[in-house]
């Protein structure tokens, strides 16, 4: 029985790999064409924003839909679904940067954004049903490390490509090389998953029947409302700084950069992550992961408000370095917060799920603060977002009582 179960868990995991990498380069070129938008069509910094607002609002719109897909579909079949229509999403934003069409850049946004909601029900839980559960915070953390060694890949090509080809006057050539990878990866994935679309027959976590009063359930759960909200804040403030990191480095409050060099040190914000993440999987193993994530919460906080109220290079360091300070937070939040019983772990899903529309929220209003007082003191919101974080790490540091 052992090895029957384990056996497709390894599987799973090895084919997670993938859509995490994906999912970070993915994340990470959409971040860069904040930028490259803003410089192209001459754009405020709310209205580039908006391109995070049409990546991530699917989050928020889709969520109930995309959770009863991934009930009716199964894990591995709503994997395959996902990843053909981001690959989809990346063709057609390639059409819409070569007219330079602001409306089709949305729409393909969008149809990217759906895949990604899929995947953030349907990956995630996944992984974290499947496997033994002590472990899990252990998975989902080493996973969110190819994550983000994906949004490191990606400033490493999209840097002199996407920011690049914005300031010399090229509308696709440079874009079609790191979406044009994607599109391939992607589709490549869709069919691995769909060639294993039954791997996880018979398994309990296969089982996705959910009964009416789970759905309803999830919404009276204190500690799954409480993880949404971290998550809420913790996707936003990423997001916000990730999208404005670029723009930041460009002030002469930080270093004064050209575009290009500015979206290439943006990799060691990202690279920060990804080596946080690896080193916080390891640190799980001996300190409790609701305490590592207060941490890491008070950490950021610190930083961000030394980017604000510090200058030149300290303050460039302090907002790179928030990287290390969110690398552990998506996952422990994730794991900390989701049901344990395999039949709450959907409707727990897409109520997390939902709460990544933070990601859409809090960089639209930073931009709209940005416009009005300046880039720099506007970090004082996402710098905010760390305190519902924190709250929720310190409240959950009890293990959840059985239901």
């Amino acid at each position: 029985m052992a090895s029957s179960t384990s056996d497709p868990a390894s599987r799973l995991f090895r084919l997670s790999l993938g859509v995490f990498l994906i999912g970070g380069f993915m994340a990470s070129l959409i971040s860069l064409l904040v930028p490259r938008v803003r410089l192209a069509l001459g754009l405020g910094y709310a209205a580039a924003a908006g391109i995070q607002l049409a990546s991530f609002s699917s989050y928020l719109v889709l969520a109930v839909p995309v959770a009863a897909l991934v009930t009716m579909a199964g894990y591995m079949r709503a994997h395959a679904i996902a990843l053909t229509m981001m690959a989809v999403g990346c063709i057609v934003l390639l059409a819409g940067l070569a007219r330079q069409d602001y409306a089709v850049i949305l729409i393909a946004l969008l149809a990217v954004s759906t895949g990604a909601t899929i995947l953030q029900i349907a990956s995630n839980t996944a992984v974290t049903m499947v496997g033994d559960p002590r472990r899990a915070a252990f998975r989902l953390t080493i996973l969110q490390g190819f994550n983000s060694l994906g949004t490191v890949l990606g400033p490493a090509v999209g840097a002199s490509t996407i920011v690049a080809s914005a300031q010399t006057g090229a509308a696709f050539g440079g874009p079609a090389l790191p979406f044009g990878l994607a599109a391939v990866a992607l589709a490549a994935l869709s069919l691995a998953f769909f060639r294993h679309r039954d791997l996880l027959r018979g398994m309990p976590a296969g089982d996705l029947r959910v009964p009416r009063a789970a759905w309803l359930g999830a919404l009276r759960d204190r500690r799954l409302i409480a993880g949404a909200g971290a998550i809420f804040a913790y996707v936003g403030a990423e997001v916000a700084i990730g999208a404005l990191l670029t723009d930041f480095l460009m002030t002469p409050h930080a270093l004064g950069l050209a575009p290009t060099a500015a979206a290439r040190l943006v990799v060691l914000y990202w690279g920060g992550a990804m080596i946080g993440r690896f080193a916080g999987a390891a640190v799980m193993r001996r300190v409790a992961p609701a305490t590592l994530l207060a941490i890491a919460a008070a950490l950021a906080a610190v930083l961000v408000v030394g980017a604000v109220f510090g200058g030149g290079p300290v303050a460039a360091a302090a907002l790179l370095a928030t990287g290390i300070a969110h690398s552990i937070m998506y996952p422990t939040v994730y794991v900390l917060a989701l049901p344990d019983r395999p039949e709450q772990a959907t409707p727990g899903a897409m109520v997390l799920c939902v709460a990544v529309v933070g990601g859409a929220v809090v960089p639209f209003l930073t931009g709209l603060l940005a416009d009005r007082i300046g880039l720099v003191p506007a970090l004082l919101l996402p710098a905010g977002c760390y305190l519902p974080i924190l709250a929720f790490a310190l409240r959950v540091r009890c293990p959840r009582p059985p239901s």
